[in-house]
């Protein structure tokens, strides 16, 4: 059975597959809301400096020249991947620019994560064939270690220019151009030949390179089309259509959010959602460099932010915080919108209770699905849910078997099928022929599809089919149970992982973060057992134990690193003689 999106909420309408994301994004013809009706597409969140959609136009061309000149680029000489563009920087209101004027060019963009290590950057730089580096002052050492250990030159390091603000007293070397420098340069140079792109070139060039963190091994390379990128945008606009047209004011035509851009722009959440979504309907971003809690109050109370979009671990740093937000003035603040890793039904009911004006919608995607697959639609809210399949995709739920499965409440593989899936990963045939086949991407996620109240059809992520705990055959799946475990006022973060058991096979253990509320070690690890004891199934109750730890491995996005966590807790047990 195959599972579509509900017909009310908006059709995708086509999608072009011969026009770059720069001429999607850049030109009204092709949808984007007006210049003269938007607001300024980005916006520093630390200086306050601000481009209007027009100046955001002329410093793509300006920068695409200067890049051509740099490098020897040309819009229609060879292929995309002779133009790969690294990179590794915080957030900047000048990362989409730069990113556009390089696909003017016909080129790659590899966005690097800022929170990576040098070996980390090093394999990304290899594996991407890199053709140069664009970074900032606070990540130039690990640039330049992880350019040394990958024979990369400095000469192809770039610098992005940062507000002095961030920089404080650190001094700009000389010795690296910026790309202030470069789009001066490209100001005084003639114009670039158009890009010459037949049928169906958007969707097998290659706009994006983004790395996926990977269950296994070290990350893949992810190509991202243009038509990827376009799609999803198209998707979003679809879904939530009709909604932004109802709430549209008297004195406005249109409908625009004021966006908090805090989220990396290298993770696939932020580059699509945030920058392409949000700048094509007209909203402004509020760009932030990095995550700092007083700063993030700050900028929602200074800018008058109405959208929020958050992972899990800042809606859990709030809910820990109320004397620091109870100083903030928050009521802007319309809607909160999480992803990158699961927000449970207990954690959000929270969050309603203490901020009852926000609407809490939640999506669902992947890397590997250009971001959104399933969203919460306003009018439709289910805490919880991930939301319904949005327009254009379709989804199935596979037994491990492989047999379709068609009930409701039956959980299995999520299975989808869209215009944004991907093209595969890079020089990885193997790990692209696992994932892929006949347009259908298989997620590794185990899912549910229930009916909300209004009788639309919702998916619920279990958890990865992999992480999943076996207790005598039933299955446990640690992200109910880290939900269920953040409702407790003792525990602040925490995550649950299996540890072998001799009579069960496995067990569920609580790794946790104490929040400042919980007593002694032994009074909250009880109390945490109990919790689970009184609302859980036998076979869910933490027999394994309860662990405090400092700080849970995480990703940038939020995403639990349980392997990590296993490993340190397999070396844990073979130390103390514990059977593994």
């Amino acid at each position: 059975m195959v599972f579509l999106p509900p017909k009310e909420y908006g059709q995708l309408e086509t999608v072009s597959d011969h026009i770059p994301i720069c001429e999607f994004m850049l030109n009204e013809q092709h949808g984007r809301v007006a210049h003269d009706l938007s607001r300024d597409p980005y916006t520093c969140g630390i200086t306050g400096r601000s481009y209007s959609s027009r100046e955001v136009v002329d410093r793509v061309d300006s920068l695409a020249r200067g890049l051509a000149k740099e490098f020897g680029w040309a819009p229609n000489k060879g292929t995309e991947w002779d133009k790969t563009m690294a990179i590794f920087s915080v957030n900047t209101i000048d990362s989409l620019p730069l990113f556009w004027a390089v696909h003017r060019l016909g080129g790659v963009v590899s966005p690097a994560n800022a929170a990576y290590s040098a070996p980390e950057l090093r394999h990304q730089l290899l594996d991407s064939k890199a053709k140069a580096l664009f970074t900032c002052i606070p990540l130039l050492p690990t640039a330049l270690e992880a350019a040394a250990k990958a024979g990369f030159p400095k000469s192809r390091i770039y610098l992005i220019d940062l507000p002095q603000e961030i920089l404080g007293s650190t001094k700009t070397p000389t010795e690296y151009k910026s790309l202030a420098q470069i789009l001066e340069a490209g100001k005084s140079l003639p114009p670039l030949e158009d890009l010459k792109w037949g049928p169906g070139e958007g969707t097998r060039r290659a706009a994006f390179l983004c790395y996926s963190s990977g269950t296994s091994g070290l990350p893949k390379g992810v190509m991202i089309s243009h038509r990827n990128v376009i799609a999803n945008t198209l998707q979003i606009k679809a879904y939530e259509k009709k909604h932004r047209e109802a709430v549209r004011t008297r004195s406005s035509p249109v409908h625009t959010d004021i966006a908090l851009g805090l989220l990396p722009q290298s993770h696939i959440y932020a580059l699509v959602v945030i920058c392409h979504a949000g700048a094509y309907r007209g909203d402004q971003t509020v760009v932030l460099p990095k995550f700092e809690l007083k700063s993030y109050l700050a900028s929602i109370q200074h800018f008058k932010i109405t959208s929020l979009f958050l992972v899990p671990p800042i809606i859990i740093n709030m809910l820990r915080s109320p004397d620091v937000c109870s100083k903030y003035d928050l009521s802007t603040v319309r809607e909160l919108f999480t992803g990158a890793a699961p927000l449970g039904t207990e954690t959000a009911a929270e969050f309603q209770k203490v901020y009852p004006n926000v609407l809490i919608r939640q999506g669902y995607g992947l890397t590997e699905t250009c971001t959104v697959v399933t969203s919460t639609h306003p009018t439709d809210i289910l805490l919880g849910s991930s939301g319904c399949i949005i327009p254009g995709f379709e989804a199935r739920i596979m037994s491990p078997e492989g047999q379709e499965i068609t009930s409701y409440d039956t959980p299995g593989e999520f299975v989808v099928r869209g215009p944004s899936v991907v093209l595969g990963y890079l020089n990885n045939e193997k790990a692209t022929k696992e994932t892929f086949e006949d347009g259908w991407m298989r997620t590794g996620d185990e899912a549910v599809i229930r009916r909300s109240p209004k009788g639309t059809e919702h998916v619920f992520i279990v958890d990865r089919i992999k992480e999943l705990i076996k207790v005598k055959g039933m299955q446990v799946a640690p992200a109910e149970l880290e939900a269920h475990l953040l409702a407790h006022p003792a525990v602040a973060d925490c995550a649950v992982i299996a540890v072998p058991d001799e009579t069960a096979g496995e067990v569920p253990k609580a790794i946790v973060v104490k929040s400042p509320a919980a007593g002694s070690d032994e009074a909250a690890s009880e109390s945490i057992r109990k919790h689970v004891q009184d609302h859980k199934a036998r076979h869910k109750w933490l027999k394994g134990g309860v662990k405090f730890v400092d700080a849970v491995p995480k990703s940038p996005s939020g995403k639990i690193l349980r392997r990590l966590i296993r490993d340190q807790e397999k070396e844990a047990r073979r130390k103390t003689g514990v059977k593994l």
